[in-house]
């Protein structure tokens, strides 16, 4: 049994009632899926458009690493550290999908004393939210199939069809599939394909919505073919909107559950930062603002993807105005960037962290583009040394920022007291002044060249054939004033995942880009980054099993 697991199993979970009250939440308000975790009801939350609301604080991280950084340890014990200084804090994080869970990860809610609960079930089904959204997207699907055997009434081209199914796993084989196959009742044979579930418009569709109504108008506009004048066609022409939005009613719903030390925790909605805009939903986030003092809500990868996508789509999109951001590091992820292999890492290695500290640096720079005051959390291992430590704060100094060492996975919110008063300074100093990187009246393909330019300093974009040309017809189409969407690589700022630290004069390469209209943006689809992951030659899910009395081992 890990270490995780072991801690997890130990804690004592409160009545989620309990935890409910301490955020202010009435017991009637909830609807509970057993003893610990619960849903919210639309009522309450209706309740509380008039209250004021709190601070927005975003946990981002460096380009993540095999060594690991701890983005999510570090927005639970944020929290925890918050509320025992006597700030009145929530966490809003995303839900896991069972495609990392059983792929890579191993599990999503944190870790040591620093972890959401109840582990197991927010990592597995929980309350059935991306079961909704896949069905969701798949009705769709079948719909659209199905007015086509039926005589096309809307013209729609079969050549042109845009709409993927969805699964929630990690299935390389169903990237490209043919369906249709068997005869004519089966349908007219095309070429398919698969998403992960947390790649599916319908995933940002949720995530972006600010309530039932904006969720059904939402569906309603996703684009799902063409015609052959290229006039497109959408989710409301198939007349597939409201049976999308009754299936997808309870999972808007945010879920409320509880830190090792009772935090109360909103976990809901979660789009892949790497190919989605990596970030749990609004109405869970705003919900949150209403109901406590400060909120700590995380952005999944790195502050140039997930972090980039919150402030300049979720923010923008939501009204949302940050008062802070953390960045957090390791001794170890940084070394990785300064060349050091994984199986070198424990040695003292000044210099590999000198030459590693860049990637962190660029981090900090690019989150001071968007008006944000930031400071860095260096997650503690004990192999850290007092010159390697030193030389993050040196070359932090040089940017103003300062780093607070961070012990919450041995100590809870205790080994983040220091940075809890850090980030409780900045929002009282108010000297945030939230802007998104690029205006909404800029070109498409110039969105991009920014993001590109500012964040990932490459010399240029390449648009591979007949991509300039898309986002040209996305524009005549009325969508030229929406974000973008990067989709690329989690572990380079360059589309070349080989590329560590803080490269310049590369070339972002924009392989294909897809219109997400009823999320609101535009998806650059870039390198080699995948919309359906696969599996790695030796999956999580060898080691996940149940032990003789039913419990669930290798989680974590």
């Amino acid at each position: 049994m890990s270490i995780d697991l072991e801690i997890a199993r130990k804690a004592t979970l409160r009545p989620i009632a309990e935890i409910a009250a301490r955020a202010g939440i009435p017991a009637d308000a909830l609807v509970p899926y057993g003893k610990t975790k619960a849903k919210i009801e639309w009522d309450f939350i209706r309740s509380q458009d008039s209250t004021p609301d709190g601070a927005l604080v975003l946990v981002t991280g460096i380009s993540p690493t095999p060594a690991g950084e701890g983005k999510t340890t570090t927005t639970v014990g944020l929290g925890d550290a918050l509320n025992r200084i006597g700030t009145k804090a929530m966490v809003a994080l995303r839900e896991p999908s069972l495609g990392p869970c059983f792929g890579v990860k191993g599990g999503a809610t944190g870790g040591g004393y620093a972890q959401v609960l109840p582990m197991e079930d927010i990592n597995l089904h929980f309350t059935g939210d991306f079961h909704a959204i896949t069905s969701a997207n798949n009705l769709l699907a079948a719909m659209l199939d199905n007015h086509i055997y039926w005589g096309n009434e809307l013209g729609i081209d079969p050549r042109r069809i845009f709409w993927r199914r969805a699964l929630d796993m990690n299935d390389r084989a169903l990237r490209g599939i043919v369906g249709s196959l068997g005869g004519v009742a089966n349908g007219f044979p095309r070429e398919d394909g698969f998403d992960i579930t947390v790649a599916s418009e319908v995933m940002a569709v949720l995530c972006l919505s600010r309530d039932l109504d904006d969720l059904r108008a939402r569906l309603g506009r996703m684009v799902v073919a063409a015609r052959r004048d290229g006039s497109f066609v959408t989710a409301a022409d198939l007349q597939a909107d409201g049976a999308m939005a009754v299936l997808l009613r309870d999972a808007l719903m945010p879920n409320l559950v509880q830190t090792i030390e009772g935090t109360p925790a909103l976990i809901h909605g979660g789009p892949f930062a790497n190919i989605a805009h990596g970030c749990n939903s609004v109405i869970a986030t705003k919900l949150a603002l209403k109901l406590s003092d400060v909120v700590v809500t995380e952005a999944g990868f790195g502050a140039d993807l997930g972090g980039e996508k919150f402030l300049d789509i979720k923010c923008r999109q939501a009204g949302l105005a940050p008062s802070c951001a953390v960045v957090v590091a390791t001794v170890r992820a940084l070394k990785m960037h300064g060349g050091v292999a994984r199986k070198d890492l424990g040695p003292q290695d000044v210099a590999a962290v000198s030459r590693g500290v860049v990637n962190l640096a660029r981090h900090v720079q690019n989150l001071g583009k968007f008006g944000l005051p930031v400071v860095v959390a260096l997650n503690r291992f004990n192999t850290d040394t007092a010159e390697e430590i030193e030389a993050i704060r040196d070359a932090m100094a040089a940017l103003g920022t300062e780093v607070f060492l961070c012990t919450h996975w041995s100590d809870g919110g205790a080994g983040a007291e220091g940075l809890a008063r850090a980030v409780v300074a900045r929002i009282a100093a108010k000297t945030a002044a939230y802007k998104p990187l690029y205006p909404n009246n800029l070109r498409l393909a110039d969105k991009i060249r920014v993001i590109a330019h500012e964040i990932y300093r490459a010399d240029d974009i390449d648009l591979a054939s007949g991509v300039a040309k898309k986002l040209e017809s996305y524009e005549k189409a009325g969508f030229g004033d929406v974000p973008v969407c990067i989709a690329k690589t989690q572990y380079s700022f360059s589309s070349d995942p080989t590329l560590l630290g803080a490269p310049t004069g590369h070339t972002l390469t924009v392989r294909d880009v897809r219109l997400s209209a009823g999320a609101g943006f535009v998806v650059a689809v870039c390198g080699d980054i995948m919309t359906m992951p696969g599996l790695p030659r030796v999956p999580a899910a060898n080691t996940i099993t149940l032990n003789d009395l039913g419990g669930i081992e290798g989680l974590f």
